[in-house]
C-alpha cells in the first residue's frame, strides 16, 4: 500500500501536469487566434486594394475561406525557389473553376490549320527583343468577365503591325470584333479565335479604333456606323507550324505574334513575376500575344501580353518559358501561333 505522502505527491504531480497542458492548449489556441486575426487583417487589406464587395456575410466568409486556401497554395509554391512567384492577386478569392469559367475564351480550331509560307523562317534573329521598347504595344487592357481574349489578342497583333508599317500606334477595338465578328466560330463573350478575327478584318476592310468603338465587356449589337471608320488594315495572316518555337522566335523578331495557351491552371491564375515554368496542360483556352523574348537568370522566356488588367502578373504581362522540351511548348504556346500581314 502506498503511503499518504506518496499519494499526495502523485496527486500534486497530476495537478501540475494538468496545468501545464492547460497552459499549452491555451497558448496554441491563442496562437491560432492570432494567425486568424492576421489573415483576416490581410484579407481586409486585399478587399480594399481590389475594391471588392460582397452581398452578405455568408459570401464574405466563403470568399475568405477560398482566399486562405489559395494563400496556402501560394506560400507552398513560393517556398520552392522556382524561377517564378505567385501572389494573392485580384483572382485570389476565386476557385480555379470559377476563374476558368469567367476569364478564358479561346475556342479550338474545328478545321485543320492551313499551310502558309513563313516569310521569317530563315531570317537572322536578335538574342532578345521587346516591342514595348519600340513603341509597338498599347497599354494593358482588361477584358473583364467576358471571354473576349481572342479579340484582344488579335487587335494587339494588328496594333503592333500597324505601328511597324506606318510609325503610328493606334489602340484598336476589341468590342468591334465582339459585336460584329459573330458567327459559327467567333461567339463574342462566349469565345472565339484570332485567325477568324483576322479574316473578319480582311473581309470588312480593316478595324476601327477603341475611341470610335469603346469596349463594354458584353455582347452588343454591331454598330454599323462605327465600323465604317476603318483605322488599320491587314491583307492576310500566317499560321506558324505547330511546335516550331524557332519559327515563332523568327516571327516575333519582326512583329508581335498571337498564340493560344492553356491559361486555366491555378499557378497561372495566381502568377506574379518571373519566368513561368509551372504546371499547365494543352487544353488551349486563352488567347494572348507574344511581344518579345529574352533570357532571365539563365531561363529563356517569351514576353506575353495578357488582357486581365495591370494588377495581374508583371503589370499585365507574363514571362513564359521558351524552347521547352515539350513539342507544343509550355502551356501549348507553340501549338497555334499566327500573325497578321499587310502587303502594300
Amino acid at each position: 500500500m502506498k503511503s499518504t505522502s506518496a499519494v499526495t505527491r502523485n496527486y500534486l504531480l497530476a495537478i501540475v501536469l494538468t496545468c501545464i497542458l492547460c497552459v499549452s492548449s491555451n497558448a496554441d489556441l491563442q496562437k491560432a487566434e492570432n494567425k486568424t486575426g492576421l489573415m483576416e487583417k490581410r484579407y481586409r487589406g486585399w478587399l480594399e486594394r481590389y475594391n471588392k464587395r460582397y452581398d452578405n456575410k455568408h459570401e464574405w466568409n466563403r470568399r475568405f475561406g477560398i482566399y486562405l486556401t489559395n494563400l496556402e497554395f501560394i506560400e507552398y509554391i513560393n517556398a520552392q525557389k522556382l524561377p517564378y512567384k505567385l501572389t494573392d492577386n485580384q483572382f485570389a478569392d476565386m476557385t480555379n473553376h470559377e476563374f476558368q469559367t469567367a476569364y478564358l475564351g479561346y475556342r479550338r480550331h474545328k478545321q485543320p490549320r492551313k499551310q502558309h509560307n513563313d516569310a521569317y523562317r530563315n531570317s537572322t534573329v536578335p538574342s532578345s527583343i521587346d516591342w514595348r521598347k519600340k513603341g509597338a504595344v498599347t497599354p494593358i487592357k482588361n477584358q473583364g468577365k467576358c471571354g473576349s481574349c481572342w479579340a484582344f489578342s488579335a487587335t494587339a497583333a494588328v496594333e503592333g503591325l500597324h505601328k511597324i508599317k506606318t510609325g503610328k500606334l493606334l489602340s484598336l477595338s476589341p468590342q468591334e470584333l465582339v459585336d460584329c465578328d459573330f458567327g459559327i466560330d467567333n461567339l463574342g463573350c462566349s469565345g472565339g479565335f484570332m485567325e477568324k478575327a483576322y479574316e473578319f478584318m480582311i473581309l470588312t476592310g480593316g478595324i476601327t479604333t477603341e475611341t470610335d468603338y469603346p469596349y463594354k465587356g458584353i455582347q452588343g449589337i454591331c454598330d454599323i456606323r462605327a465600323i465604317t471608320k476603318k483605322a488599320a488594315r491587314i491583307t492576310g495572316y500566317v499560321q506558324i507550324p505547330a511546335g516550331d518555337e524557332k519559327a515563332i522566335q523568327a516571327a516575333v523578331a519582326n512583329q508581335p505574334v498571337t498564340v493560344a495557351i492553356d491559361g486555366g491552371g491555378l499557378e497561372f491564375q495566381l502568377y506574379s513575376s518571373g519566368v513561368f515554368t509551372g504546371s499547365c496542360g494543352k487544353s488551349l483556352n486563352h488567347g494572348v500575344v507574344i511581344v518579345g523574348y529574352g533570357v532571365q537568370k539563365g531561363v529563356k522566356y517569351w514576353l506575353v501580353k495578357n488582357s486581365w488588367a495591370s494588377h495581374w502578373g508583371e503589370k499585365g504581362y507574363i514571362k513564359m518559358m521558351r524552347d521547352s522540351s515539350d513539342n507544343g511548348g509550355i502551356c501549348g504556346i507553340a501549338m497555334e501561333a499566327s500573325y497578321p500581314v499587310k502587303y502594300f
